[in-house]
């Protein structure tokens, strides 16, 4: 296991263009399909650069078809949906998405509103789930399956509220995307699906290594008996076995933060910094759209970053985050400002014209004050809300046979 997090993603996930682009051209899409539910399989291992707008879908989607066609039921490609399903549902729910879309197994009011300690701190004596949350404090990464788990272990054995494990999930992950990762809590406790999902011992025991396995412990029942557990108000705390040869036991929660870590170059505007912006146009880099600006920008045209406090304040990062998101966007502009988004107004009064690239998490924040052009999208647009990912992905896909068709609506 990797303990220093930074370490890790420069080695293996460097917040680059070039990097995102070599990732995509090392998938194996038929290795995927096989293996993407092991911890060690196949998995692409690009969702931090989809999610911070390093790559786009249809970028990745070209770099497969150089190799090979892939059928629009390709595992790969249904994976690509759901991404782009989260967002629609985001679009049409907003906010909502912060809250349970509709009744789940229990009444509201059973579940925690505070994380267990055990759990913060990677030290509830179950294997696979100390496991997970090591692996995630470490990298800032976690296999989607071990999401799913921990998800499960913490609303249905413990009784955890899932919005409590989808923002503290959030704010450690690399690639923490709100509509994917608290739609996907809800998908797991039943709020979003039409049945919570369970795991059990043998299925870690099928996906994960060995150290990851958790026989005896409270996970190591039959369907029936965790789906009886998952409907009963009773809390499953405290009921571990441990060993005394554990090899390791607990972690200390890293730090998250609502602003970036003060040895980095960002800075807070200054009256010259605002000054020199007047009769220019601005180009607005933000932590989901960490790409190169359009070529045809006018040759006068300021490349500015922003952190804006708006968002940060209510979704703070762990440091690792900062630096990766950091280290890209400096890769583009030198100017980097952390304010509010009054605070950038005032500081934009002045220029000639302002543009962006869109995006759930700032909308609502830069809308009135950027031109905000659209993400290249991979599926065709669908108007009317979805509630299930099969309803959209049959409309999203029909008369569709290939995915290489898809990049008609690119």
């Amino acid at each position: 296991m990797v303990k220093n997090s930074n370490h890790y993603w420069a080695e293996f996930l460097q917040p680059t263009h070039e990097a995102a682009m070599r990732r995509a051209a090392a998938v194996k899409p038929i290795h995927y399909a096989k293996t993407r539910n092991f911890l060690d399989g196949g998995v692409t291992g690009l969702s931090p650069y989809l999610t911070h707008g390093l790559i786009t879908l249809p970028e990745v989607l070209r770099v497969l078809l150089e190799r090979e066609s892939l059928g629009i039921d390709h595992k790969l490609v249904y994976e690509f949906g759901w991404r782009e399903f989260y967002r629609h549902v985001w679009t049409h729910a907003g906010d909502g998405i912060f809250q349970s879309l509709h009744e789940g197994p229990l009444d509201e009011a059973v579940y925690k509103k505070e994380l267990p300690h055990d759990v913060r701190h990677a030290d509830t004596g179950i294997p696979v789930i100390d496991e997970a949350i090591r692996s995630l404090y470490d990298t800032g990464t976690l296999h989607n399956h071990a999401r799913m788990w921990l998800a499960s272990y913490l609303v249905h054995i413990r009784k955890v509220h899932w919005r409590v494990g989808a923002d503290w999930l959030v704010a450690h992950l690399l690639d923490g995307d709100l509509a994917s990762n608290h739609l996907s809590w809800q998908w797991v406790a039943g709020t979003g699906s039409h049945k919570p999902y369970l795991f059990n011992a043998e299925n870690v025991a099928r996906y994960a290594p060995a150290q990851w396995h958790s026989p005896q412990s409270v996970i190591d029942r039959s369907y029936d008996e965790l789906d009886d557990i998952a409907r009963s108000t009773k809390s499953y705390d405290g009921l571990v076995k441990r060993n005394a040869d554990d090899r390791e036991r607990g972690r200390d929660e890293p730090a998250v933060s609502s602003e970036p870590p003060s040895d980095l170059t960002w800075c807070r505007p200054s009256a010259a910094d605002v000054e020199r912006i007047a009769g220019r146009d601005v180009w607005l880099v933000h932590p989901w759209a960490l790409r190169q600006p359009p070529a045809n920008l006018a040759a006068n045209t300021l490349v500015l970053g922003v952190y804006l406090r708006d968002h940060h304040d209510d979704w703070p990062w762990s440091d690792t985050r900062w630096r990766w998101v950091d280290a890209a966007m400096s890769a583009i502009t030198p100017h980097r400002w952390l304010l509010s988004v009054d605070d950038l107004s005032v500081a934009l009064e002045k220029a000639r014209h302002v543009r962006s690239i869109d995006d759930h998490h700032v909308h609502h924040l830069l809308a009135k004050l950027a031109e905000l052009e659209p993400a290249p999208g991979l599926f065709a647009p669908v108007a009317r809300r979805c509630s299930s990912f099969t309803t959209w992905w049959k409309q999203a896909t029909r008369g569709l046979t290939q995915a290489e068709e898809l990049l008609k609506n690119s």
